[in-house]
């Protein structure tokens, strides 16, 4: 029925005009009626006109002015709108108020940023962590208030994967845990969380780690001493004999397991080594030499190498990491296998990789490689010598030159282990 409105509307309007029109073609009077009868028609529509503006001006304010047919209609429907859109409006400041109240209940700092960054609102926890106020912050713009360098760069590079964690700028004592997430047309939601005690169990247990490591290296060195003299003169029993041996191959594992203890600490605490410029080919060369001492029985190692691109880096955390990954596959192999060792480029990254042809490694396995002591089968350490520190040691290192560790393996087909760095790294040779 609304639909036929306009059309009753016109009939309304037309339909005396016409008749108008015929009377006075009828009667030859001339046009002066049809033309009053015109402008009263406009005068009525603007009159309706006039009502729906004051009604409009008035902010919509109590039950539209009466009207009929199509004024009508148009008068009652964007009643109604304003009414749907007024009940809309009340839930969504409801469900904002709700959720303003849960923000702020929370220990963690919570900030909402419109699309240019301005502080939209932030919870009591942010000016006990972060030091913003509720009032006097709000339209301001956060790197403005926070100028710390490490939030600067967080902020500003919109890659939020990853947690930022950095010292409060109220207290210097308190470590804060950054967590940035878009939402609606760009606008931006921070949590910060208060995991200063998470950060000092860390820090003990680091410290704790690497203490033992320093005074379990000087009586074990002893001990390994003691043993190689025994070994190497012998005696009448050879139960004794067998026994020294075991002893001796036990002291030696765990004095490498000290060392990688003491390398894994130090790769956590000490600041990025100086970088240098690493000529890749021979570094590799060197490391498929290592490649062939370590394995039992022959491999076939193949080494392929990007000439025109060198690596900038620490070098003996690199050849320490590479090398870590080429040993141990090495160590999953068996004589016949190929062993790749690959220094490649495209537009985005650099890759160094070693892929071999041995056992591989299931897939729910892969996560957990890097972690400390984590193995696939605990009969491989024996069967191995390894510490299970190795692929952990990567991870840091890699870490530390802003690269990670990509794993892809399949069941007695083989392995490839990937060091995927970035392109600025690279040192491009002229030809």
């Amino acid at each position: 029925m609304r639909d036929s409105g306009w059309k009753t509307e016109l009939t309304k309007v037309s339909i005396p005009l016409i008749g108008i029109a015929l009377v006075c073609a009828l009667f030859q009077v001339g046009v002066w009626p049809l033309l009053i009868a015109a402008i009263a028609a406009c005068a009525w529509l603007l009159l309706q006109l006039k009502k729906l503006n004051t009604w409009l001006q008035g902010g919509m304010d109590g039950e539209p002015p009466e009207a009929t047919g199509m004024w009508g209609q148009v008068l009652d429907s964007i009643y109604d709108l304003h009414r749907q859109g007024a009940q809309d409006r009340a839930r969504l400041g409801a469900t904002v108020e709700y959720l303003r109240a849960s923000f702020a209940s929370m220990s963690d700092a919570v900030v909402m940023l419109d699309a240019a960054g301005n502080i939209e609102w932030c919870n009591t926890a942010a000016v006990d962590l972060l030091g913003l106020q509720h009032e006097e912050d709000t339209g301001r713009q956060l790197v403005n208030l926070i100028r710390a360098p490490a939030f600067l760069r967080y902020f500003e590079s919109e890659k939020y994967k990853m947690p930022l964690e950095m010292s409060s700028p109220v207290n210097g004592h308190i470590q804060l845990s950054i967590n940035i997430s878009f939402f609606g047309q760009g606008s931006r939601l921070l949590f910060a969380r208060d995991v200063t005690r998470t950060h000092r169990l860390e820090k003990m247990r680091k410290d704790f780690v690497a203490n033992v490591s320093h005074e379990l290296r000087t009586p074990l060195t002893v001990i390994n001493g003691y043993l190689e003299t025994f070994a190497e003169h012998g005696g009448e029993n050879p139960r004794w004999d067998r026994a020294i041996a075991q002893m001796l191959q036990q002291s030696r594992r765990m004095h490498n397991l000290i060392q990688d203890l003491m390398l894994l600490s130090r790769l956590e605490t000490l600041p990025a080594s100086e970088q240098e410029q690493i000529r890749m080919r021979p570094l590799m060369e060197m490391i498929a030499e290592e490649v062939s001492a370590a394995a039992k029985g022959e491999r076939e190692i193949r080494v392929e190498c990007d000439d025109d691109a060198d690596l900038r880096g620490c070098y003996a955390e690199l050849r320490s990491a590479f090398s870590n990954l080429a040993v141990n596959a090495a160590r999953y192999t068996e004589a016949g296998d190929q062993i790749t060792l690959r220094w490649f480029q495209d537009d985005y990254h650099a890759y160094f990789e070693v892929e071999d042809t041995g056992i591989g490694i299931e897939p729910q396995y892969i996560p957990r490689l890097t972690e400390r002591f984590y193995r696939v089968e605990e009969s491989r350490s024996i069967d191995t010598g390894g510490t299970g520190l190795g692929l952990a040691i990567v991870k840091h290192v890699l870490i530390r030159h802003r690269a990670e560790l990509r794993i892809k393996s399949v069941i007695s087909q083989g392995s490839c282990f990937s060091c995927v760095f970035p392109k600025s790294l690279l040192i491009n040779k002229l030809k």
